[in-house]
């Protein structure tokens, strides 16, 4: 039996770089597209093993190289998705319209799968642009190809995230925190590696035309996060809560950063619940389990933002 071609778009992020390694530790053949092979490439090279990654460089929308290689793949991983938008209507085109033009070509090639990573807790946003081009998506892969697996999870965090990760380094150093809606949102964090354990298991196994929401074992809200990220960091700090119109100039003010910290649509956003919402299977109806635990994750690292670093003990004086 010929071995399945894996083909993956946006590899270098978080969940693709974990899904490289897990991929080829399992003697799958990988082809990882990034936009910029020199700067991406030393870090791609190192998550496989020799022989079973190869690397392609795509810094547009090329139809034909992307049609070449959807060609020769056995299954399709789409992994691209952005928190913001740098110009207007980039939410669309790599949300909507990238994902249906790879689904168009699982169908024109009858591939074994395409396997498409979206978002939980849009289907109620709809004063959101970020939930609407997810949605679009999602839409748009639905009526093109039956074989699509589409995967919504709630917030993906690990060493390598930019939601934890940018929070303690917050935490560590201003005296206050502000809380968006009472910091009352509810999340369902899964880590990195039991998302992509669920990916594997969707590349290995038969399911096929499926939405599947992707939950850990934890409902959390932004407030219970941030303070068990406090504990992690050994620090305290005052949680404010923030009337709306005040939120609303700070993300209006924030988002005109080249890397903002919030943004107007952001804000929106964390209006709704970020858990199973009861429409879809979730990774526990087929015994995908997700077991690690939040705050048992985050102190494997946290040691990054603790007063005295990895040397750090957790009986220290909070501060």
């Amino acid at each position: 039996m010929k071995q399945k071609e894996i083909l993956v778009f946006g590899a270098t992020g978080q969940i693709g770089r974990n899904l490289l390694r897990k991929l080829s530790k399992n003697n799958y053949k990988i082809t990882a597209v990034t936009r910029n092979i020199h700067r991406a490439g030393y870090i791609l090279k190192t998550q496989a093993n020799p022989g079973y990654l190869n690397l392609v460089e795509l810094r547009n929308f090329n139809i034909n190289k992307i049609d070449n290689l959807v060609k020769e793949c056995s299954i399709c991983i789409n992994l691209v998705g952005i928190l913001y938008e740098k110009s207007k209507g980039q939410f669309e085109t790599m949300h909507a319209n990238f994902p249906d033009m790879l689904s168009q070509l699982a169908n024109k090639y009858k591939i074994d799968k395409f396997i498409h990573v979206s978002a939980l807790g849009i289907e109620q946003a709809t004063d959101s642009n970020y939930a609407k081009s997810k949605l679009l998506g999602e839409k748009k892969i639905k009526q093109n190809f039956n074989n699509s697996i589409i995967l919504k999870p709630s917030i993906v965090y690990s060493v390598d995230d930019k939601f934890t990760t940018k929070f303690m380094k917050l935490l560590s150093t201003l005296p206050l925190m502000p809380l968006y809606y009472n910091g009352k949102t509810k999340f369902s964090p899964i880590h990195v590696s039991d998302l992509t354990d669920i990916i594997f298991k969707m590349v290995e196994n038969k399911t096929k035309d499926i939405v599947l929401e992707c939950v850990g074992p934890e409902n959390l809200s932004f407030k219970e996060m941030i303070n068990l990220m406090l504990q992690s960091i050994n620090k305290k700090r005052i949680l404010l809560p923030m009337p709306y119109s005040f939120a609303a100039l700070s993300a209006k003010i924030l988002q005109i950063l080249p890397n903002p910290l919030l943004t107007e649509d952001q804000l929106k956003l964390l209006k709704y619940d970020n858990i199973k919402s009861g429409l879809y299977k979730t990774n526990h109806d087929l015994e995908f389990k997700t077991n690690r635990n939040f705050k048992s994750e985050i102190d494997k690292y946290s040691f990054n933002w603790r007063t005295g670093g990895q040397f750090s003990k957790k009986n220290d004086v909070l501060n």
